[in-house]
Parts: C-alpha cells; structure tokens; sequence
C-alpha cells in the first residue's frame, strides 16, 4: 500500500471534495482522482459515490479513514525516530586501505558519510592490498578497502566500484596513444612493490596473454603511487596506474594515455572483512553506505 496514496485519500474525505485535496496538497485534480482510482482497485470497491459536482464517502471508505490516518501517523512518527537514530549513531570507525581506494575514493566518502554521521571517529590506515588483508587476517583490522581479490578462504569480498587502469609515459618517451602488448614490453618498465593491488591486477592482465614478470624490462620498483608518477614524468619508464590517481596529469599533458591494443584494461575495488567475525553496527552501517553510493553509480 503506498503511503501517498493514504494522504491523498485522507484529504479527500476531509475536504469531501477533490478539487479543495488537489489543492491542498498541490497536486492536479486527476492526479489526485489516478490516486483513489489506485486505492479503490487495490481494495476492489468504491470509496466515493460521485453525486453531482458532490462526493459521499462509502462505509469502506469510513473505514479506511480511521486506519489510513493511524498509518500515515505512525509512519511520520518512524520517520522521526529513524531519523534521530541516525543524528546520534556514534563510535569509532577504523578502517584499513589500499593506496588508490584510501586516496582517491575514500576521503571524498568519508565527507558525505560524516555530513550524515557526525558522531563517528574516522582512522584510515593505509597500506598495500596484501598488507591490508593481512592485518584483517591477524585480526588488527575489522575491514578493509582493496583494489585486488586476494584469495583466502578466511575472506569475504563486496565489490563496490570499478576503476580504469591505463598505461602512463612521459612525452618525453614515447607519444603513441596505442601499443600492442608486445611493444609494451619493449618499453623501460616501472612497478608498483609486490603486494600492491594495481601490480597484482597488470600481472593478471598479462597473464592472460601469455606473459610473465620475467618478459618485463623492469627498471625500477617503487613503494608508493607518488614515486612512481615521479619516475614516470622524469622519463625513466612506463607504467600502469588507476586513471582517478592521474587526472591531473592527463588534464595537464604531464603525462601521456596509452591504450593497449585488444586488452580491456579495469579492476574492481573491494571491501574486505574476515568471515568469521561480526561487524559492529557503525561498520555495518560503512560497508552498506559505501555499497549504495557507488554500485549506484
């Protein structure tokens, strides 16, 4: 039953007339009539005898009255209960995460969710993909932010929200848009330390097609994103980042885009917990606040 439906019959029986509901409620007169019409089908009987220019209610419609303002009542009420629940929600919130998601995605859903959550107390730590998932796996951790699936039967993984890899150079070193991934190997390579989520995710993109760690001109390791645009921009090498960690680069010709021909290039990012432990309410109420403001997205 919808509640709007309930508040337009309410006013109608009050004012005993359509045309003074429409506007009372502001609504147009066959709205306000598609409305009844949907209440009198769902109930399958006649709510008002139409005499005239005149409306008498029906003795289902008596009836309906008396519990449709109960209804309406009651739901204003929890309503306000709801909402005053949320206002006073409070506790701390410790959340671990891997660089791209704990830099780029996190301190802008953290805002909103502070806006609307201003009791809760926020600590972010940042590490790898690997060294976040273990600090859930020696229980330092409730929760995680992740860019790679890292497989452990004591895990459970919630996907939330897709990003773009790509292949950044300097202009410096080449000014192709486009490399096959046998001309990418070619090039001076530059990665990300082993256990970061955006290596994890090129490895597994080369695998696919046949290529390995070993077919790579590595020419430098780095621990951070950070470091490795720096060397990407003075022309040491190439590499593959997350396009949110870029933008300014790419807006400002700092750094070139280079499309890999044939190869879809993009990753999920995760929300990582240890399956055999209960989530406190304020992270419940993280992990189903992130999920819906970007799988709707």
């Amino acid at each position: 039953m919808d509640i709007h439906h309930l508040r337009v019959f309410t006013s109608v029986f009050r004012n005993k007339s359509f045309s003074r509901a429409s506007e009372e409620l502001y609504l147009t007169q066959p709205t306000v009539s598609d409305h009844i019409k949907s209440l009198e089908e769902e109930f399958n009987c006649r709510l008002f005898d139409r005499l005239g220019r005149n409306i008498i209610p029906t003795k289902e419609a008596e009836l309906l009255y008396i519990h449709a303002a109960d209804i309406i009542e009651k739901t204003g009420n929890l309503k306000n209960l709801m909402n005053e629940f949320q206002s006073n929600i409070s506790g701390e919130l410790i959340t671990g995460a891997s660089t791209i998601p704990g830099t780029y995605v996190l301190p802008k859903f953290m805002l909103e969710f502070k806006n609307k959550y201003p009791a809760i107390k926020y600590q972010v730590i940042i590490s790898d993909s690997k060294g976040i998932i273990d600090k859930i796996l020696s229980y330092e951790l409730l929760l995680g932010v992740v860019g790679s699936n890292i497989y452990n039967e004591k895990l459970q993984y919630y996907p939330f929200m897709e990003d773009e890899l790509i292949i950044v150079s300097s202009p410096s070193l080449t000014e192709k848009d486009e490399l096959t991934i046998e001309e990418l190997l070619s090039y001076p390579m530059i990665l990300r330390e082993e256990g970061s989520g955006t290596r994890i995710e090129f490895l597994k993109i080369i695998a696919e097609k046949g290529f390995n760690l070993e077919h790579l001109n590595i020419v430098g390791l780095f621990g951070s994103t950070d470091a490795v645009k720096q060397a990407v921009k003075s022309g040491l090498g190439i590499s593959m980042l997350s396009k949110l960690a870029v933008m300014d680069e790419l807006k400002y010709n700092m750094l070139n885009k280079i499309k890999l021909k044939d190869i879809q290039m993009s990753r999920q990012f995760y929300i990582a917990v240890h399956s055999m432990r209960t989530l406190p309410p304020v992270y419940k109420l993280f992990v189903e606040t992130l999920r819906s403001r970007y799988l709707r997205a």
